[in-house]
Formats: C-alpha cells, structure tokens, sequence
C-alpha cells in the first residue's frame, strides 16, 4: 500500500533509506526538531519528497483541551526561529493561504492569513520614510480550484509577477499517517508545496521552478487517513498474539485495503473538536511566522496590532 503522508519525517522512519539523506534530532525542552535533509535526486525518489530541507516540530500539548499560552507562545518562538533563517534579509514576503475555507479540516491557510500582520500597504504609502520598523509582508488567501475556477498556482504566479517578493511562504494543512501527529506537529520546508497532494488531489505546485523565487511551506497535519489508523491497531494486535509463520504485514495491508477502500474508497479522519484546534493552531502559526517577519516586534506588540489572542 502507499505511503500516503505530507511529512517527511513520517516516509523517513516508514521507508528505507540509504544515501543522499540526513537526519539531526534536537529536544527544545518539550518541542522536539526533527531535522531532515534530502541531499540527492535518488533518495528524493525513494522517499517521495523533493530535495531541500524539512524541519518538523513536535509539541504533543498544542492538542490538549487546555494548553496554557505559554506552551503556545514557546511554539510560535521556536516556529520563528526556524522560518527566519530561510527567508532573504531583504525585500517583500508574499504569504499564500492554501486550502477550502468552506471545510474546517482544510481551513488552516485562510485562518493563518486573517492573522498575520500586513504591511505593504505602509511601504507603498511611506515609501519616503526609511525608518518604518516594519519589513513588506503582503497576503492571500485565493481558494481551491473547484470553487474559483483558477489553479492556485496560476493565481499566485500572477501576484508574483506583479509584486516581486523577495520570497513566498505557503500555509496549508497536511495529512499524515498517525493520529497522535494531528494539530501536534508543524512541518517547515525550503522545496515549496504541491495543493492537496495529501489527501491525493494533486495540483500544480508552489516552488521555486514554478514561481521564480523562494518558496518556504509551512503546515499542519489536521487530517489522518483511516488506513493508517487501522494499520497501527492491526500491527499492534499481530505484535501481541506473536502469530505464526506467515507474513503479518501483508496480512495486516491486505485487511486494511479490504476494510478501507472496498464500499467508499479512501476515508480521511478529523477530530470532532477540530474547530477549537483550528483556532488555537493558526494564532501559533500567524504569531511564529509573524515573529520570523518582523523580528523588531515584541510577541505582545504583534497581538495587539493583529487583535489577536491565543
């Protein structure tokens, strides 16, 4: 059965890999950073990701009911200090919300770009006063092909060539493989992202090859594939019984595809509180990436001029 996963932490522990990748592990008092470097064509292949860098956050706390804002404000720290060392010193920053606001589980780009401190419009409007302590960020939010009737990619690639950024940060949500990933894990990467690839609805891609500039995508896992879920309980299960001498994991693959795909094809799972989550997840994404873009500002100043509260 294919791996179906937006990060690359997951294809990384899930697929064999030989040269051409690296991985570092750093423990940030409870966040853990995972870092992976895809450094060749070849392991690109094998594990199903492009070439570039991937950083993963890992903070199992951001998914309780009763995260303290401390434990979210750390987050969006340690998400600022990630992002800022990928963007150029200078120029303007396009950031692009990906996703169907319409859809909860796919709103996470819109919710993100509602939060994020704009500030082209200071530039364009005080481009005199060189002082502004304030770096050019623009946003968008342009919806799904289905509803617009516009690939994203068209869409922004127009903004680009009118805008000239400097850079583009793409905002989306992700699907993985294990539930305990859900609205736990942030995923930052330097390759950019192809629209809905997670949930297998490819689109033209956001990259460097495809918009001219740097792409910086950052994300979440907010949908798990029922396949996945069904895959861990099953494992478990053969893992306890220590069943005899046949193949427990093509048993376990073969039990999966029969349970998952034969009456409504691939299901994809979401928590019921996945409203609440949402929330919580684009005021530490918006704040972090908000850290990483005007780094003059203190956390509190943001908030306060975004009217924003975690």
């Amino acid at each position: 059965m294919q791996l179906r996963t937006d990060l690359a932490i997951e294809r990384f522990a899930a697929l064999p890999h030989g040269e051409g990748v690296s991985r570092q592990d750093e423990q940030r008092g409870d966040i853990q950073v995972h870092r992976v470097q895809v450094h060749t064509q070849k392991a690109a292949r094998e594990l199903g990701k492009d070439k570039g860098r991937y950083v993963t956050l890992c903070d199992r706390r951001l998914a309780l009911s009763d995260t303290e804002l401390q434990v979210q404000q750390e987050l969006s720290c340690t998400l600022a200090e990630e992002i800022r060392p990928l963007l150029p010193e200078e120029g303007c920053v396009l950031a692009v919300g990906l996703g169907n606001r319409h859809i909860t589980a796919d709103a996470l780009g819109s919710w993100v770009i509602e939060k994020l401190l704009v500030t082209r419009q200071l530039q364009l409007q005080l481009e005199h006063d060189a002082n502004l302590p304030f770096r050019s960020v623009c946003a968008i939010a342009p919806g799904v092909l289905g509803i617009t009737g516009i690939e994203t990619a068209e869409m922004v690639r127009g903004i680009v060539d009118r805008v000239r950024p400097s850079a583009v940060i793409a905002i989306d949500a992700l699907a993985a493989r294990e539930a305990k990933r859900i609205c736990s894990t942030v995923q930052i990467t330097d390759t950019g992202i192809s629209p809905g690839s997670g949930v297998g609805n490819h689109r033209m891609g956001l990259s460097r090859e495809t918009l001219g500039v740097p792409v910086i995508a950052v994300g979440v896992p907010m949908v798990v594939y029922a396949s996945g879920i069904i895959r861990d309980a099953l494992s478990l299960l053969v893992e306890e019984a220590q069943a005899g001498e046949y193949d427990a994991e093509r048993a376990v693959e073969g039990m999966v595809e029969r349970v998952t795909k034969d009456a409504l094809g691939e299901l994809v799972v979401t928590p019921r509180e996945v409203d609440l989550l949402l929330g919580r997840v684009a005021s530490v994404l918006a704040l972090g990436l908000n850290m990483a873009l005007q780094p003059s500002l203190q956390p509190e100043d943001i908030l306060m001029l975004v009217n924003d509260h975690l």
